[in-house]
């Protein structure tokens, strides 16, 4: 009970965030091109947010080395340098010869699915910097301990978007393009939102009594726990690749990615079991407990979009609303029951993390990731040779990844020998 208490609140912020996608789906996909439009928006969205993985442990950073007031200060410009050289990367990505060897020639998308990456990308540069100006704000908030503060912004920003996607509809600003921007407002107010109550924490923090870590030493940091994020992101890259290359992929891609869209936000929720290991769990491999709970929540966390799959119900969401065409749900309710085991995998791979994170071996997850990352390519290029169906291909590898980084993981964790000092417990939050 103690674990499902402490699991919950973390698991619904971090699935609700992610809900802000679909919920854009709608304006993107009833512009001209319908779903690809779609399409295009996830891949474009999946390039960004791979480029964004520089900084995907600059939370963590933070909450080691920004805890002082000077520490803070050296991590706020350490996280606005990194923003701004990843939007100089993104920016440079959409320049159209680029961008056509990106999308049309390396993932292989169909033109009518390239031109919304290409416009979408290049409208989300401002996206972008947002996610990594509101970082110090949140790690101010999580070292104060105040995570449920934090979430407030996040959910607002939820509710926000709720609100402008079908004002967007209604007002005929659709298409990929207008998508972008009905995501990229709620940021920025999250942003102002998330400073505003960061502020009493900031002017708090008390000054260093030793000299705090340089920007250089906190950029080291960060950039090894980034690296394993960066691998996660690359393998989604690649398995879209694959599903572009397999036939019929101006039906099989918007299928996947609108099954993807309710997966993704409940198997993002499942990596919150890594917190409930740090908080309560041993360094030991043979620590059933968080292992039988990672189980329980990724098998509940798996089920929950399939109430999208009941008649009408799924012609209400999918069709009507995302404007996918009916012929297309038959295909769409096998990805998705394919998909439930997805949330399951991360659970369990997020549990082995938590007890690398336990013995400070940090590598381990390295170690796993990049096997996720050749796993997802090896599955892909087999299944596509084999001649399954690109709607499949994404799900299966993605489930596969999950399970060849978790066995890597634990027999490294074996072989390596397990610190009998545990981390302290951690709170955290996810925004």
């Amino acid at each position: 009970m103690n674990y499902a208490r402490f699991f919950a609140p973390l698991a619904l912020q971090a699935a609700s965030q992610g809900l802000t996608y679909p919920l854009v789906a709608m304006v993107a996909s009833r512009g001209p091109g319908g779903p690809l439009n779609l399409a295009g928006l996830a891949q474009a969205n999946t390039v960004m947010f791979a480029l964004g993985t520089l900084g995907f442990g600059l939370i963590t950073t933070g909450m080691v080395h920004g805890r002082t007031r000077e520490g803070f200060r050296r991590f706020q410009v350490l996280s606005l340098r990194i923003g701004l050289i990843v939007v100089a990367i993104q920016a440079l990505l959409c320049l159209p010869p680029i961008a056509h060897l990106l999308f049309g020639r390396v993932i292989g998308l169909p033109p009518a699915i390239e031109a919304p990456a290409t416009l979408t990308l290049g409208a989300s540069l401002a996206l972008q910097f947002l996610f990594f100006l509101r970082i110090p704000f949140q790690v101010a908030m999580y070292n104060a301990l105040a995570s449920a503060r934090a979430s407030t912004a996040t959910m607002m920003r939820i509710v926000v978007t709720a609100a402008l996607a079908p004002l967007f509809c209604l007002a005929g600003w659709v298409g990929p393009l207008w998508a972008v921007v009905c995501l990229t407002l709620p940021v920025a107010l999250e942003v102002v939102v998330s400073a505003m109550l960061a502020r009493p924490f900031i002017a708090a923090m008390s000054p260093a009594t030793t000299p705090p870590a340089t920007k250089a030493e906190m950029f080291w940091f960060n950039l090894p726990i980034s690296i394993g994020g960066y691998l996660l992101s690359l393998s989604a890259i690649v398995l879209g690749a694959f599903v572009a290359r397999a036939p019929h992929p101006e039906q099989m891609l918007p299928v996947y990615y609108l099954a993807l869209g309710l997966a993704t936000p409940v198997a993002y929720g499942a990596t919150r079991v890594q917190e409930v290991v740090l908080a309560f769990g041993t360094p030991s491999t043979a620590d059933r407990r968080t292992l039988h709970f990672a189980f329980s929540a990724g098998m509940v966390m798996g089920l929950l979009p399939l109430p999208m799959l009941i008649p009408g119900l799924a012609e209400l969401y999918y069709v009507k609303i995302q404007n996918l065409a009916a012929a297309d749900l038959p295909l769409l309710r096998v990805t998705a029951l394919t998909l439930v085991a997805y949330p399951l995998s991360v659970a369990v791979r997020a549990q082995g993390e938590g007890l690398a994170g336990l013995s400070r071996k940090p590598l381990t997850v390295i170690a796993g990731q990049a096997v996720f990352l050749a796993t997802a390519a090896l599955a892909g290029g087999i299944f596509l040779v084999v001649g399954l169906p690109g709607n499949l291909i994404g799900p299966v590898g993605l489930v596969l990844g999950n399970i060849a980084s978790t066995v890597t993981l634990r027999l490294l964790l074996v072989w390596s020998g397990k610190s009998d000092q545990p981390t302290p417990p951690t709170i955290t939050a996810t925004g």
